[in-house]
């Protein structure tokens, strides 16, 4: 690749996205296979499967937090580097890289910190049991250790992709989710450590990513480069990557609290064997929607780099490119999940009980996954083109105005199947959210259009 990226302002719209993309959606996934690899695992231990996996989804709110706060600073901070890189100014994109890495040092030492004295009380909170909590401390306790190393691989990484490196982004997470392939099932069984290993493999495979990401980011190849004098917290960098960030930090957050709220509600109702169909649910949602996250990865810098430079035709085009590969994945994905519930239940329990009542919530759960494609390509670009107001207003609309609310709801109005009624929460809060979503976007989108074309022409 050559030693710029006005490629992004120049290349065809189409392929240009598809290159990008492509490596992008092969990172999300594989990236995530680093917790639902650890769950696979787990639901397959002898006898105690069921329970172990039940604990370990507990802990699933704390560690959305934890990746949550490396949204704030790097998916902020990705977009105005990508944005600066348009208007020609590279100087201000380090500044901003080397802004956010010391940020995350901070926050990386705070977090751990926190995780370590208070796991056991904050599990509990989140919806741990008598039969779970010892299974969710064990893994929370060696999953704490290696927050720095989830923080500076998942922040920093965005900063590779912003570059167009897309397929050295994948190759971050790659490295990472072989190591933790490779090691699961070593100190899981062979070790027999159980919940131990899984977390203590995921621990060394991030340390691992992060180790690559560090020595590209300080290396020749890339545009750029982490340097120690630009490693200083400036109010001209960060708050603006802080202000872009809260969208992807409310939506990450967010998933938290409604996963401490749907496994309160789910506990109250339907016991142990309620809450772990939840992770199931959970897990097999965040896999199947990886390609949709990557997709729109992959358009932020074409996005951000065309609204930098003025090209109005480049950001509506690659919108519109965006959000019809949206739809078409999100209705072929709400058609599997629809077909065949059992297979995809079956990845994560042997226990047949656990697996058919998955089954079930399932096609609740996913009743509207097929509009879905709308949410995440409109959110993305609200924050490639730097509208932090209008993607937060999105953001927090679906997770706390309608689903929050909704999972206490739902069982009131439907009291005949409560547990089944706070799995219905989330369609029904997902199809209002994707009303709202689209008109908003609509709207602005039209406005943002304008505006750029205003500018274009007092420029000529």
């Amino acid at each position: 690749m050559a030693k710029d990226n006005k490629y992004l302002g120049t290349a065809p719209v189409g392929p240009l996205l598809f290159k990008l993309a492509v490596p992008t959606i092969a990172a999300q996934i594989i990236n995530m296979l680093y917790n639902v690899v650890d769950r696979i695992y787990i639901g397959h231990m002898d006898e105690v499967g069921d329970l172990a996996l039940t604990g370990v989804g507990v802990c699933l709110p704390i560690i959305l937090i934890v990746s949550a706060f490396s949204a704030l600073v790097s998916s902020g901070g990705a977009p105005r580097a990508s944005i600066y890189m348009g208007q020609g100014d590279n100087s201000g994109a380090e500044k901003t890289l080397g802004t956010c890495f010391l940020m995350q040092l901070i926050i990386s030492a705070v977090l751990t910190a926190v995780l370590l004295v208070w796991s056991e009380p904050l599990l509990l909170a989140f919806g741990a049991s008598g039969n779970t909590i010892g299974y969710s401390t064990d893994y929370m306790s060696v999953y704490a250790i290696g927050t720095v190393f989830v923080q500076l691989t998942l922040g920093l990484n965005g900063f590779i992709t912003a570059q167009g490196f897309a397929k050295t982004g994948m190759l971050t997470v790659t490295i990472g989710a072989v190591c933790n392939i490779l090691l699961d099932p070593l100190f899981i069984y062979a070790f027999d450590m159980g919940v131990r290993g899984a977390a203590l493999a995921t621990v060394i495979s991030q340390a691992v990513s992060c180790i690559w990401v560090l020595s590209f980011l300080l290396g020749k190849k890339t545009l750029l480069r982490l340097r120690r004098q630009n490693m200083r917290l400036s109010r001209q960098y960060l708050l603006p990557c802080i202000a872009l960030g809260l969208a992807p930090f409310v939506m990450q957050g967010s998933e938290s609290v409604i996963s401490v709220c749907f496994n309160a509600s789910l506990l109250r109702y339907g016991g142990d064997v309620a809450v772990g169909a939840m992770t199931i649910l959970t897990s097999v949602m965040q896999f199947a929607l990886m390609p949709l996250q990557g997709l729109a990865q992959g358009s932020q810098p074409i996005i951000s780099y065309n609204y930098g430079a003025g090209n109005t035709s480049r950001v509506k085009k690659t919108f519109f490119i965006l959000l019809g590969v949206s739809l078409c994945y999100s209705t072929l994905l709400w058609g599997c999940v629809m077909l065949f519930p059992r297979a995809f239940a079956g990845m994560f329990a042997s226990n047949a009980a656990l697996a058919d009542f998955a089954a079930s919530a399932l096609r609740i759960y996913c009743a509207v996954l097929l509009i879905f494609g709308v949410q995440i390509a409109c959110q993305m670009t609200f924050v490639s083109l730097g509208k932090a107001l209008c993607s937060v207003t999105v953001a927090v609309m679906r997770k706390f105005v309608l689903l929050l609310p909704l999972i206490y709801i739902m069982p009131a109005l439907f009291g005949a199947d409560k547990t089944r009624a706070v799995y219905a929460a989330e369609p029904v809060a997902d199809l209002l959210a994707v009303s709202f979503t689209a008109v908003l976007f609509a709207v602005q989108f039209k406005k943002i259009l304008k505006t750029m074309q205003r500018s274009n022409n007092d420029e000529q």
